[in-house]
């Protein structure tokens, strides 16, 4: 089957945006409710990227919603440039999308990036940069009527020109995350359409000018896995990179669904990438060109550094306004929720990035809870109140307890794990099994086991995936350590 199966950046990671300097490659993705924002990768061969920060990682760049208000708005599709030896990263807070997009930039991409500036009248969202010969800097963005474009001046926001629709697409829905690129004799305005779902695809236009007019590629979209069997479907959102020998590159978000009909994903939209070849100046998609390995994802922390790696995310919140070093070992997590509140308040969290996996969190001081989210009417977890652990699902307005354990010690760590459905033919399966329970050495005791479904983007909506996170309960906890560990899927049946 042609294309990869493996994304670069898997978990929810969408809208991805890249840029080379020198032999360096840079990437960074949608980050929606969470603190901080915009995670910030570093890769030297596309293939294996390492998270290097977080570009808004400070409450002076990013303001958020926490609650039911706050899912899956926040940070959209950011973009990612170099030019005069300075990064640029333009992107969209819908909650303060009427203050224009945001610009932030840097010397170095794993150090601090600046407050942002606004592009005060350049209302909408998925804004890209880009500076032609003469250093004019163009900033174009989606609307609901098509893709529009003025000239700016990155340094300070200001708009310098009336905006313009300077293409509509080619008639499928939702003409949106442009990127102006330069290649040869052309300007090339790659774009997503048909929504971000079944009917995502990317399409192409050309101009001998920044600002048009464009003539659309006559195989419109380059690439799209609709109405196929294909096993990464949703496929859009693109950019584009040219390598050091002169090839090109396109990353583009994609999803995995699974279980049977009409199947779900749940670890969101992920990043993936192909090759282009330029044929008679038209970018041709080599969906084969690149042999992409299953990312290294597990991982233990002890808390042990002096600050959280910037994998730890919480939704509408900074994690570091409620998590200090503890005496000793770990880290103290501040109150949270009230046990039996459904809205989280201070969650310490990590995206999921597998199909099957196991998670355990040693908790050794306090009641807390570690739970799978996608956002606060979609959870399942455990909880533990003194000695008793409680297997606990929240799915829209229903909220109801699965399973009870009496007398367990702190000392036993809690876990979640997620089994993935292979099986497309039978029905009443979803995704995965989610097993909530606690562990006795290398023992699984397992309370309850929810069908992943509930947990899925299908069910739930939005934008974003799952989230695993621990959250201390009415009073400070305790968290000493945290893992992450893929499992093997099991064999496709038929």
């Amino acid at each position: 089957m042609a294309g990869n199966l493996n994304p670069i950046i898997p978990g929810f990671h969408p809208d991805p945006s890249i840029c080379r300097v020198g032999e360096d490659y840079y990437l960074v993705t949608s980050s929606f409710e969470y603190f901080p924002g915009v995670p910030i990768f570093h890769s030297r061969d596309l293939l294996r990227w390492e998270q290097i920060g977080n570009v808004l990682d400070r409450p002076s760049q990013l303001n958020l919603r926490l609650g039911r208000e706050g899912a899956s708005a926040g940070i959209y599709a950011p973009t990612i440039r170099h030019h005069d030896g300075e990064f640029w990263v333009i992107t969209t807070n819908r909650d303060d999308v009427m203050k224009g997009h945001m610009i932030v930039r840097a010397s170095d991409p794993a150090g601090e990036w600046t407050d942002p500036v606004y592009t005060t009248g350049a209302i909408g969202i998925d804004p890209d940069l880009a500076w032609d010969e003469d250093g004019t800097c163009y900033l174009t963005w989606s609307i609901p009527q098509g893709i529009a474009q003025v000239t700016v001046d990155p340094a300070t926001g200001k708009v310098l020109s009336e905006p313009q629709i300077i293409w509509t697409g080619t008639h499928m829905a939702h003409t949106e995350g442009p990127h102006l690129v330069r290649h040869g004799a052309y300007w090339y305005l790659i774009a997503a359409e048909g929504g971000t779902g079944p009917g995502h695809g990317v399409s192409v236009a050309r101009s001998e000018s920044p600002s048009g007019p464009w003539e659309s590629h006559p195989a419109n979209p380059i690439l799209s896995h609709r109405s196929t069997n294909h096993p990464v479907q949703n496929t859009g959102h693109p950019d584009l990179v040219e390598l050091p020998d002169g090839s090109w590159a396109m990353v583009h978000l994609g999803v995995r669904p699974r279980g049977s009909f009409p199947e779900a994903h749940v670890n969101g939209r992920e990043t993936f990438i192909t090759g282009v070849d330029w044929v008679d100046d038209w970018p041709v998609v080599v969906e084969d060109r690149f042999d992409v390995p299953e990312a290294a994802t597990a991982f233990t922390d002890d808390f042990d550094a002096p600050r959280l790696h910037p994998r730890w995310i919480a939704p509408g919140v900074d994690p570091r306004s409620f998590t200090t070093p503890h005496e000793g070992a770990g880290v103290r997590l501040s109150a949270g929720r009230l046990p039996g509140a459904r809205d989280v308040e201070r969650l310490l969290a990590v995206r999921t990035r597998d199909a099957s996996w196991t998670v355990t969190a040693t908790l050794p001081e306090g009641d807390a809870a570690l739970v799978v989210r996608i956002d606060d009417a979609h959870w399942v977890g455990v909880e533990r109140q003194g000695g008793t652990l409680s297997a606990r699902a929240v799915i829209g307005p229903l909220d109801q307890t699965l399973g009870i354990a009496e007398g367990i010690p702190a000392d036993q760590p809690l876990f979640l794990r997620a089994v993935a459905n292979t099986d497309q033919y039978s029905f009443a399966k979803g995704p995965d099994d989610i097993q909530l329970g606690h562990l006795t050495g290398t023992e699984f005791h397992t309370l309850a086991t929810v069908d992943g479904r509930y947990l899925s983007t299908e069910v739930a909506g939005g934008f974003t995936g799952r989230v695993i996170g621990v959250e201390a309960l009415g009073a400070d906890a305790v968290l000493t350590r945290f893992t992450y560990q893929p499992q093997p899927v099991p064999p496709t049946t038929s």
